[in-house]
């Protein structure tokens, strides 16, 4: 028996890939769940390292935030049999070392460089991306966001109080991510190339094949982040790509 502990906070999309990837595995784990904002803190208590030198897809400006952030530490965390990895990419590799079945990744070498393609795409760019469009959302007020962001394929987000995520996911935006009305109509402008890029990959059979990958589970939770902006989802809803997150994290029945 393996002891497995993952350490994420709530509507995270990089952290529902992480539980995908266990779930792919069949590892059975305790899911701790942080409170958005500390969980750098957190995690770093935890004996995490955090991150020095990762890197985000934002204005330079603002580059420094962020950085600063994972150098505490970042989610998702997973402690594993006294194992302490992070970040879904070498979250992934780890659990193809640990336990090879069902893996994670194609044994064929051209296909693996296919898939560990889109996959650093989707942890690059399209990951930010989606996290930067949902917070621009919350800068126009109610009813922006499906329900509030109080459920949905990634369950609620951020906070369970609503008044408390309304409240201060437009400070995170902002302050954080640089999301103003410029960056947001940006964003907006840079989408259906991005969503015709996973389209592309789910036509070759890169992504959405027989057997899920790495990649799948890494990009089909920004799209399903994506489809809480109701002027979004419907458009995304007709697309492969969200063929893609119906099959991995399909709408929840309420």
């Amino acid at each position: 028996m393996t002891d497995a502990t993952l350490y994420v906070i709530p509507g995270s999309h990089p952290c529902r890939t992480g539980m995908l990837l266990l779930e792919h595995k069949r590892i059975p784990y305790k899911r701790v769940d942080l409170i958005t904002g500390l969980h750098p803190f957190a995690v770093r208590v935890r004996g995490f390292p955090g991150h020095a030198d990762r890197a985000h897809a934002l204005s330079e400006g603002r580059q420094w935030r962020l950085a600063r952030i994972d150098r505490l530490g970042t989610v998702p965390a997973l402690r594993f049999d006294g194992t302490r990895v992070q970040t879904t990419r070498e979250i992934a590799r780890f659990l193809d070392r640990v336990r090879p079945e069902p893996p994670l990744f194609p044994t064929d070498g051209e296909e693996r460089r296919a898939v560990e393609e889109a996959e650093l795409w989707g942890d690059d760019v399209l990951q930010m991306a989606a996290r930067r469009l949902i917070f621009a959302a919350t800068l126009h007020g109610p009813g922006a966001i499906r329900n509030e962001g109080d459920d949905g394929r990634l369950g609620y987000l951020l906070y369970r109080n609503r008044r408390l995520r309304a409240r201060v996911a437009p400070l995170i935006g902002r302050h954080a991510f640089d999301v103003n009305e410029r960056t947001g109509r940006e964003l907006l402008e840079a989408l259906p190339e991005m969503l015709a890029r996973v389209d592309g990959w789910i036509e070759d059979g890169v992504l959405n094949g027989e057997e899920l990958n790495a990649a799948d589970y890494l990009i089909a939770t920004s799209i399903a982040l994506l489809m809480y902006r109701r002027d979004l989802e419907p458009e995304i809803k007709s697309r492969p790509a969200g063929a893609l997150a119906d099959r991995i994290l399909p709408e929840p029945v309420e």
